[in-house]
């Protein structure tokens, strides 16, 4: 900037005061002085990078060495920025402005306050002493013995303090020989760091950077310190690496005390087209079992512009017990197969298609080689519908080789053309459809005397039909709708005993069920039947927020002879009516929540399967949740959780997940939670099922939150939000 541009600002102020002859003086018109919040009277000038003042008085020196000096109160604003004074003195050889007297400086993401500043106004810096500042969007604040500003936005500081605790509660505070704060960065480095909390000095770092917001930035995220269960005590160190606006990565070393050192990593991308996630965990020499541990992940999609997708889905562990030792959940270590897939799939308006490579790595060892699933390799499915006048023409296939190391293999071919006359009215729907579902397969490794390529063709003819009736209630402000519908099937008997059993099962029944026309899911058997599905929804509907108060859903499916169609080893079935079968959801009240699913048969059959979950939820922070579970000959297991305040400070968690039927607790867990304005603590006890043998780990963990800065120990935040439905630790 030009000495001429520099001072245009006050050139253009003192042309409006009454001239002597190398001195001159005036007031602004108010004839007052200015104080600092006053609103501006903006000189509105064609450089942006001018500078703009405006002061009470000013005092000025013309001549070969102008200078000015302002009182009275002072504003000065420069693009964004905006400092003030008691006074100011405008000095050209040193080419900057010194204020004095309750110094105040604020831009978009920072506020200082001090007793004395330089503003060295051609490169944009400001100097301040003795200051305090804030910083937006986090509460952060601080001081300092020196605070430097530029026009980039970077705040150099030494000799300082830093925290996001309030005024009057410093329970924790970060103090250093120097920071940098990056405000359009939003990244803060320090050194020479001592971190203090109630007073104590609990942690010292010649250096560390943190973020000032939730943007991404490389750099050592903070270490996680707890108990593995089994594996012992484990120390996590993870380092994030932003590599790219597209592209990042995680490395974290795990130390567990029982079993060696872990290396965790996960990559992560995302383009225009693309985005996946690889992952590669790798425990060199583990001291319990003498042997080397990994696991691989690989998940990936593709979205093309002509409407096909790509997906890729892979996994695979060294070994039978690696979730079991170092998966840290009972869900993780229940999994018996791991998939992997290469699939391509298009969908359109009429046609859809999809083609794939499967197989699966099996990791239970008390599955025998028959039981394995079969790989597809590869399959081809294809689903098209062509409305042509009052008919709606449609088509399914699939073609698939399955494949596996004990067993029948071979081809399965399918194809079920169908024709259906859809009538459709407001209120009612009436569709009658036929098809007809052809197979032909080409085995290998069959038995002595079994056809290599039986065949099978059965028709089957179906009517849907349905009613939609609503009224208005009485408060006028809800409406109930009666939904009644009708499933009439009739499906041969085709002789079916010589045909493999590939990837076919007998699905629960439930509501999807009830309504489709085989009894069997995949393409080895097609259920001879003649029935009648019958069910009926009904809902209340809120009519200003359109939500459903209520919805409640019964059904069963009536029999009018013997099914003699059946999967190996099991026996046809004879039963006149299938089990029924209800679904019933509603909201009690404002803040509580009840969901119920029930199957009962008739006579002394008893109740088959149940589920129901009650979930009471006054406040965000305040949550009860009950849910029972039922499987005859399976599984009866209750579940209650909660996160709930008992004071203004304190909350009490918990789980307590309990097997009826083994008559033994499944994991339980039980924390407290306290929370002041800046910071946060977390202690939690667990015991759970880490087995499928039922082999039990207990762990305690402690979790300390910083608020705007980091959080030091487990991440117990995790546990519990996993653990108790609608928990979260941003709610608190």
């Amino acid at each position: 900037m030009s000495a001429k541009s520099q001072i245009s600002a006050v050139t253009l102020l003192l042309a409006t005061c009454a001239h002597g002859a190398d001195e001159l003086s005036c007031e602004n018109s108010l004839g007052r002085a200015i104080a600092i919040d006053s609103p501006l009277r903006e000189i509105v000038l064609d450089n942006p990078e001018t500078i703009q003042f405006e002061a009470g008085r000013i005092e000025a020196q013309l001549g070969d060495e102008p200078s000015a000096v302002l009182s009275g109160g002072v504003v000065l604003r420069r693009d964004d920025k905006i400092a003030g004074a008691d006074t100011a003195r405008y000095d050209p050889e040193q080419r900057a402005i010194f204020l004095e007297g309750g110094v105040r400086y604020e831009d978009p993401g920072t506020r200082i306050r001090s007793d004395a500043a330089e503003f060295g106004y051609d490169a944009g810096r400001i100097r301040f002493e003795g200051a305090e500042f804030s910083l937006g969007g986090n509460n952060a604040r601080g001081a300092a013995e020196l605070l430097e500003i530029n026009q980039a936005g970077t705040l150099t500081l030494a000799g300082v303090e830093y925290t996001t605790c309030p005024r009057d509660s410093e329970d924790w505070v970060l103090l250093g020989k120097s920071i940098k704060l990056d405000t359009r960065e939003s990244v803060g480095r320090a050194r020479g760091m001592k971190l203090r909390f109630m007073g104590r000095t609990v942690l010292y770092l010649p250096y560390i950077s943190f973020p000032l917001s939730d943007a991404r930035k490389s750099g050592l995220l903070t270490p996680e310190v707890g108990s593995a269960g089994r594996s012992g005590n484990q120390i996590r160190l993870p380092i994030y690496w932003n590599i790219a606006p597209n592209y990042d990565a995680t490395i974290t070393p795990r130390l567990l005390t029982t079993r060696g050192l872990q290396l965790e990593t996960q990559f992560r991308y995302l383009t225009r087209r693309d985005e996946g996630t690889i992952t590669a965990d790798y425990l060199s020499n583990d001291r319990i079992l003498n042997e080397s541990r990994s696991h691989l992940r690989f998940d990936h999609r593709t979205l093309f512009d002509n409407g096909w997708r790509n997906r890729i889905s892979f996994r695979e562990v060294s070994d039978n017990q690696y979730f079991e030792d170092l998966g840290g959940s009972l869900s993780i270590s229940s999994i018996t197969h791991l998939d992997r897939h290469v699939r391509f799939d298009y969908y359109s308006e009429r046609v859809s298609l999809l083609a794939q490579l499967q197989n699966f790595q099996t990791i239970d060892s008390a599955i025998l080689p028959e039981e394995e699933p079969y790989q597809r390799l590869p399959q081809l499915l294809v689903s098209a519908n062509w409305p042509s006048g009052i008919l709606d023409l449609a088509f399914d296939g699939e073609l698939v080789n399955f494949d596996r190391d004990a067993g029948v293999t071979g081809w399965r071919f399918n194809a079920a053309p169908s024709v259906s006359i859809p009538v459709s009215r407001p209120g009612w729907f009436v569709t009658p459809a036929v098809t007809i579902d052809y197979t032909r397969y080409q085995l290998d490794d069959t038995q002595p005397g079994e056809s290599t390529e039986p065949t099978r063709s059965v028709p089957i003819g179906s009517l849907d039909t349905g009613l939609l009736l609503e009224r208005t209630m009485a408060n006028a402000d809800r409406i109930q709708t009666i939904e009644p519908r009708l499933l009439y099937v009739n499906i041969p008997y085709r002789a079916q005993d010589g045909l493999p059993v590939f990837d076919t099962i007998t699905p629960d029944l439930n509501l999807v069920q009830l309504y489709r026309k085989n009894r069997f899911l995949g393409g080895d058997r097609i259920g001879d039947t003649e029935q009648l599905s019958v069910g009926v929804t009904s809902r209340i509907l809120d009519v200003s927020s359109g939500r459903e108060l209520m919805t409640a859903t019964v059904g069963q499916t009536r029999y009018f002879d013997d099914r003699l169609v059946a999967l190996p080893g099991m026996a046809a079935s004879t039963f006149e009516t299938s089990d029924y079968i209800a679904e019933l959801s509603f909201l009690l009240l404002r803040n509580v929540n009840f969901d119920f699913g029930h199957q009962w048969g008739t006579g002394e059959n008893g109740t088959t399967q149940s589920e129901a979950r009650l979930q009471y939820r006054p406040a965000n922070d305040k949550i009860l949740n009950l849910a029972y579970r039922f499987r005859r000959d399976s599984l009866e297991q209750g579940d209650l959780s909660w996160s709930w305040p008992v004071s203004q400070q304190w909350n009490f968690v918990g789980r307590y997940n309990f097997s009826f039927r083994d008559q033994e607790v499944l994991e339980q867990f039980f924390g407290l939670e306290y929370e002041s304005c800046c910071w946060g603590l977390r202690l939690v006890s667990r015991r759970h099922i880490s087995t499928r043998d039922g082999t039990r780990d207990s762990s305690f963990g402690l979790q300390l939150v910083l608020k705007g800065m980091t959080s030091v120990g487990t991440a117990a935040d995790k546990l519990l939000e996993r653990g108790i439905l609608g928990y979260s630790a941003d709610l608190r």
